[in-house]
């Protein structure tokens, strides 16, 4: 804990992160998970640091998701001891892994390619344990993963089941279009896309005799809107600790909702051209577009007043340098606002770039700063 502090009087650029605003976002998160009969296994790379992780599993859950392997030692070291390493694994980190995996109960791993088995299983050999391995699916993203209709996916995955050195966990799937969604009709077909596509090849592996324990499925927009999970075993959404304002434009969630945003102070005011400049650059925000497929215009994140009573949706940050926003005000300056020396609050587009770009988030509780929260870095 830190001794409580005013948020004017945080340096800026600073990332901040409303502790009850995130609580509440954990405990929905929960609720639903409950409601639609699955475990909840959240990806704790968006806001990476233990804190976060122990709110989360105050709320029913210590099985995380992980994008890093730095992550995965990390929370291991706090603790967590059932982790799947959600990216698919490159070989050269195999025995990386299997180190791991003598840390923790279950170490989960992930593959979608033939070529990718033969490391995995010589270093469960090597380090003599088997690795639990998941199989990537591509459910309509098209970014990594099987093509769950291909002979190609049901050979890989008998493969898996039938190796001395790692034992087949299930299946995976993550649906990373949902962000291309504009809004709760569009994300809720994309949910009922990845959740069938998934629960439908386990059910195609399972008549090939083939045992899958479980069927994987998340992303924060299908998690926040799904009708139903009939045939998933477990959900991994990550974002929904912050949200953020892409989450908010395409029906996600509230803006009221989002958790983490970015302190930043007025450095430059121009009326002759209706525009100010903040310290928040590129390396503060992120240049993530957000989402221009509902708001073309959306610019690099929303403009609010210091308490956040105000949002000034025609204060838009059109452009990003590295350390400079330029803030663009439909209708010009109004007398007395964005003044030099003016604090902002802005909440970012993709909370979990803008969080990866800062070393410490002050945690806040009514306007004070609480504690600083230390995030894990690397790969």
């Amino acid at each position: 804990m830190t001794a409580r502090r005013s948020l004017s009087a945080l340096p800026t650029p600073a990332a901040l992160v409303d502790i009850e605003i995130a609580e509440r976002n954990i405990q929905r998160m929960a609720d639903r998970a409950t409601k639609l009969g699955v475990r909840l296994r959240p990806h704790v790379k968006t806001h990476k640091c233990v804190e976060a992780a122990r709110l989360q599993a105050s709320a029913g859950t210590q099985a995380i998701t992980v994008s890093t392997l730095a992550e995965a030692r990390f929370f291991a070291s706090a603790g967590f001891r059932d982790i799947t390493y959600a990216v698919p694994l490159a070989p050269g980190r195999a025995d990386e892994a299997a180190q791991l995996a003598a840390r923790v109960d279950r170490l989960h791993v992930l593959i979608d390619h033939p070529d990718a088995l033969q490391p995995v299983e010589r270093a469960a050999r090597s380090h003599g344990r088997r690795l639990s391995v998941f199989l990537k699916v591509d459910c309509g993203y098209h970014r990594a993963g099987v093509d769950p209709e291909s002979d190609g996916a049901l050979q890989l995955a008998a493969r898996i089941a039938s190796s001395a050195h790692v034992e087949f966990q299930g299946v995976l799937t993550h649906a990373g279009h949902s962000y291309a969604c504009r809004n709760p009709d569009e994300i809720r077909a994309v949910a009922a896309q990845e959740r069938d596509v998934t629960a439908g090849f386990a059910r195609r592996l399972r008549a090939a005799g083939i045992q899958v324990l479980d069927v994987s499925v998340g992303s924060t927009p299908t998690m926040s809107v799904a009708d139903h999970l009939e045939g998933v075993t477990e959900m991994r959404p990550g974002n929904y600790v912050f949200y953020d304002a892409f989450q908010s434009l395409i029906g996600s969630c509230a803006l009221a909702d989002t958790a983490l945003t970015v302190i930043a102070t007025v450095v430059g005011r121009y009326p002759e051209r209706s525009a100010f400049v903040i310290d928040a650059g590129a390396l503060a925000l992120s240049k993530d577009p957000g989402a221009r497929q509902v708001d073309p215009d959306t610019g690099y994140g929303i403009v609010q007043s210091l308490d956040r009573a105000v949002t000034w949706h025609h204060a838009r940050i059109h452009a990003l340098s590295q350390e400079h926003g330029h803030v663009r005000v439909d209708g010009g300056l109004p007398t007395g606002t964005f003044r030099i020396g003016d604090k902002v609050r802005i909440i970012p587009n993709h909370s979990c770039l803008t969080a990866a770009l800062f070393d410490r988030y002050y945690a806040i509780a009514d306007s004070a700063v609480e504690a600083e929260w230390t995030p894990v870095r690397g790969w």
